[in-house]
């Protein structure tokens, strides 16, 4: 990694923000204001959404284009995440949203091919939202308020982030793709390394990349903590959208041959092998070459990541007259309903079949922990972007990530075996496999027309319930210490998700039961006994997904502040969103210095949260610690206020 300048507006990602600015001053660092031309919503996130949608009081969402999709809940056992769809469904018509039915696929897979336009701004409630950027979009994931905003007000404000470079030359070989880049640029830069940054893919390397490599390059970018990936619009991209039958929305676009980044780092394709993320983290990267003899239980090829036309084509080619081991379990989930239907008409389907895969729906699944998890103490592969521990669903299952061809190849041998060590051809054309024309499928949207809020009742199940909203700021703000975490704690270790709690995700007061169990069980409890809580976190807390269940469970069981090291970008925000102050120690030693147990409490809270410089104090000892807040003016106001919702009822 090489330092650079500060990036102008001849960087790509700088010159579609340029486009978008609504206010404030282009720079990294500053406070600016951007028009979002599209919103996603997926359904584990979206109940929320609408419901703080609705508690805005909108008539017709202020975007070119809102789209709600059911794509995480889909398991469908009880009432309960029948009664989620229709919720969204009802308030998608009330609002003009357009609404995928599940079955249709998985939300980013499903934009890419209907709705994804190079140069457009989209914002989306799913931490993967930066796939959208292999099409050349500035795509960001953020918390579900956030978005609801968006769609109200067609805006979203955000820090300007700094632009990493990353340079790609030279050309994958047969055995290494995309996942392949994406796992290299993790081991260099690390699951915090894109924190207040955008990664920009230039260089000669790019134009051997298709649209579904950079989307699955761009759709890992969130592993870094990244605002947002993105690649250049050309002819691969042309060809791509000529395919999807929507040519008309090409636009070519890429940054000016002087662009400065502030960093950069170089990647040689050629030069790559194929990598396995180990467990229990996505930069925990090794050559697959270096993992010898480890025996493989369960293979998972799909998710959000890599569930592509092409991707399922070279699992097919591999498996083609093969056997799936005797002791593995394969399971493919194609990411969207055209994928799986053109993968039937041209015979690949029943090839994968015969092959001894099990074929699930079109949906995220198993990457969330919605199924499919492995058996006690399993080795699993999956081609999916988090393997955090417990997320399969199987706490003590080791997962490992790699590609589609590894994925494949080692569902046959019953071993992580390296496909550059067969010395084989995959025996398929890629990527020029993506300017196969698709025959698109409406069957499964929804469209809001001639619906509105007066003759669209809400379909409101006895699950959902309200969302809890703080009370404005108070004077003195205080709480006992209830959890002392380590770093990289994730929104998964915070608010499981998994097929037993994901239909309560309508539900708060039930969800916070579990909120911290995996790593904790007795916090809730303990939390709910004090009343007034705080939390002391390590690096990166809150990395990974952008759930804001893992604020809202926090908020309803009383906690007031977090004290970190460093947070992650969307669950910074999201605590914020909710009222609930976010703070860095300006001395890292005070992390060990504060115990569990311990009285703290903010003096003059209005005065020092505007001021950025706030010392917390042991209401016992009289201890000071020394924090920092880097709250933004409108941040500031939304802390003042108790939160964002807050915040704007107060401007009406």
């Amino acid at each position: 990694m090489t330092k650079g300048g500060a990036p102008g507006e001849t960087t790509l990602a700088y010159k579609i923000l340029a486009e978008h600015l609504a206010y404030g001053e282009l720079s990294p660092g500053n406070e600016i204001t951007i028009r979002i031309d599209q919103t996603l919503t997926q359904d584990s996130t979206g109940t929320m959404v609408y419901l703080q949608l609705e508690a805005m009081d909108v008539d017709k969402v202020a975007t070119e284009l809102s789209v709600a999709y059911i794509d995480h809940n889909t398991l469908q056992t009880g009432f309960e995440n029948a009664d989620d769809h229709a919720f969204i469904e009802s308030v998608a018509k009330r609002h003009g949203v357009l609404f995928s039915k599940p079955g249709n696929g998985i939300c980013h897979q499903l934009h890419l091919e209907n709705f994804g336009e190079p140069g457009k701004t989209l914002l989306g409630s799913d931490s993967h939202t930066p796939t959208g950027g292999g099409l050349g979009m500035i795509a960001i994931g953020a918390g579900g308020l956030d978005v609801a905003v968006a769609m109200a007000r067609g805006a979203y404000s955000l820090i300007a982030p700094k632009v990493i470079g990353i340079r790609l030359t030279g050309e994958l070989r047969p055995w290494v793709s995309a996942k392949d880049v994406i796992l290299y640029v993790l081991k260099e830069l690390t699951v915090k390394g894109g924190v207040g940054r955008i990664a920009e893919y230039y260089g000669d390397g790019v134009k051997a990349l298709s649209v579904t490599d950079r989307a699955t390059i761009t759709n890992m970018g969130a592993e870094l903590g990244a605002t947002t990936s993105v690649f250049p619009s050309d002819e691969n991209t042309k060809a791509y959208l000529d395919s999807q039958g929507r040519g008309e929305a090409y636009r070519p676009l890429a940054a000016d041959e002087d662009a400065v980044y502030d960093e950069t780092l170089e990647v040689d394709l050629s030069g790559l092998t194929p990598l396995a993320a180990m467990p229990h983290s996505p930069d925990k990267v090794k050559a697959v070459s270096g993992i010898r003899d480890v025996k493989v239980d369960q293979v998972a090829i799909g998710s959000c990541t890599n569930s592509s036309y092409a991707d399922l084509m070279k699992v097919a080619a591999i498996l083609r007259g093969r056997r799936v081991h005797p002791e593995v379990s394969l399971v493919i989930s194609p990411g969207s309903s055209s994928i799986l239907a053109k993968l039937s008409r041209n015979g690949a389907l029943s090839g994968l079949i015969d092959s001894g895969a099990r074929i699930i729906e079109n949906a995220c699944g198993p990457c969330i922990g919605m199924g499919q998890s492995p058996r006690s103490g399993a080795v699993s592969l999956r081609t999916f972007n988090r393997n955090f521990k417990g997320r399969s669903g199987t706490l003590d299952a080791d997962v490992y990530l790699v590609s589609p061809e590894t994925a494949a190849l080692s569902a046959v041998t019953g071993k992580i075996t390296d496909g550059l060590a067969t010395g084989g051809a995959l025996g398929i054309g890629l990527p020029h496999i993506e300017s196969e024309n698709f025959t698109r499928n409406d069957n499964f949207f929804i469209k809001p027309d001639g619906h509105s809020k007066d003759d669209t009742p809400v379909a409101m199940g006895p699950n959902i319930k309200p969302f809890p909203r703080n009370t404005a700021l108070p004077e003195r703000v205080a709480g006992k210490v209830v959890l002392h975490a380590g770093d990289n704690i994730t929104t998964d270790d915070i608010m499981p998700s998994d097929s037993r709690l994901l239909p309560y995700r309508s539900n708060i007061p039930y969800l916070a039961n579990f909120c911290f169990e995996k790593i904790d069980a007795g916090f809730s409890s303990r939390a709910k006994e004090a009343g007034s809580g705080v939390i002391i976190g390590g690096d990166n807390y809150g990395q990974g997904s952008s759930r804001e269940h893992a604020a809202l469970a926090p908020l309803f069981l009383g906690i007031t502040f977090v004290i970190a090291k460093s947070f992650a970008r969307i669950h910074r925000s999201n605590l914020i969103n909710s009222g609930i102050i976010t703070l860095v120690f300006t001395d890292h030693g005070d992390y060990e210095r504060i115990h569990m147990g311990d009285d703290l409490v903010i003096e003059d809270a209005h005065s020092q949260v505007a001021s950025n410089d706030i010392i917390v104090r042991d209401a016992n000892t009289g201890a000071e610690y020394r924090t920092a807040g880097n709250f933004s003016d409108i941040e500031i106001q939304m802390l003042l206020a108790g939160g964002k919702i807050n915040m704007i009822k107060e401007r009406k």
